[in-house]
């Protein structure tokens, strides 16, 4: 290997050896980006506007809850004025 790679740097010049190699380092990078990366980052957008929408559903569900635990809490606020108001007359 090293006889050969000797001899194009002979033939050829380092320059040139070396734009070829960064040539071949670019078209790998290229590669890798296009068949590994991108897909992979494909996914993640799948799985973040999945998360997101669960995260609305949340959102919504804890505004039923608040809104339920809003009015059981104005219900029971009634009935104990209820029964201090009944507890008053009865002096």
């Amino acid at each position: 290997m090293n006889t050969e790679l000797i001899a194009l740097i002979e033939t050829f010049g380092f320059t040139v050896i070396m734009v070829v190699g960064l040539g071949y380092f670019v078209y790998y990078v290229w590669q890798t980006i296009t068949n590994v990366i991108d897909p992979a980052i494909g996914d993640m957008k799948k799985t973040i506007i999945r998360l997101t929408d669960q995260l609305r559903l949340l959102d919504q569900d804890m505004i039923r809850l608040q809104q339920k635990v809003n009015t059981v809490l104005e219900i029971n606020e009634k009935e104990t004025d209820k029964k201090r108001t009944s507890a008053r007359k009865k002096r």
